[in-house]
């Protein structure tokens, strides 16, 4: 059974920074592809940023050139690194092995202005 813990939410003020890490268990970490979901409150989740096994990445147009994903296979962890952190990136932060069902409880960002 797929599982997946995420951390290092918290409260910043606008323009800081958060990096958050996800650790995954029950997969074969280092064959999936991974990615990074959010949810705000009232809004639909939404896809964040994703990386594959062989590390290309991408990312919704609102944090590209703010976030960067990334992965380390020895640890079975996916981060994601966040600068320049707006209002509007406050939500839920949730990770997932994009072919596994699964969901992490998620971590949440919340960004003051």
């Amino acid at each position: 059974q797929v599982q997946l813990v995420e951390s290092g939410g918290g409260l910043v003020q606008a323009g800081g920074s958060l990096r958050l890490s996800c650790t995954a268990s029950g997969i074969n970490f280092a064959i999936a592809d991974m990615a990074w979901y959010r949810q705000a409150p009232g809004k639909q989740r939404e896809l964040v940023a994703a990386i594959t096994r062989g590390g290309i990445t991408n990312y919704v147009d609102s944090v590209q050139g703010r976030f960067t994903i990334s992965r380390d296979n020895a640890k079975n962890t996916v981060y994601l690194q966040m600068n320049s952190l707006k209002p509007e990136d406050t939500a839920v932060y949730y990770c997932k092995a994009v072919s596994w069902p699964e969901w992490g409880k998620g971590t949440l960002v919340t960004v003051s202005s």
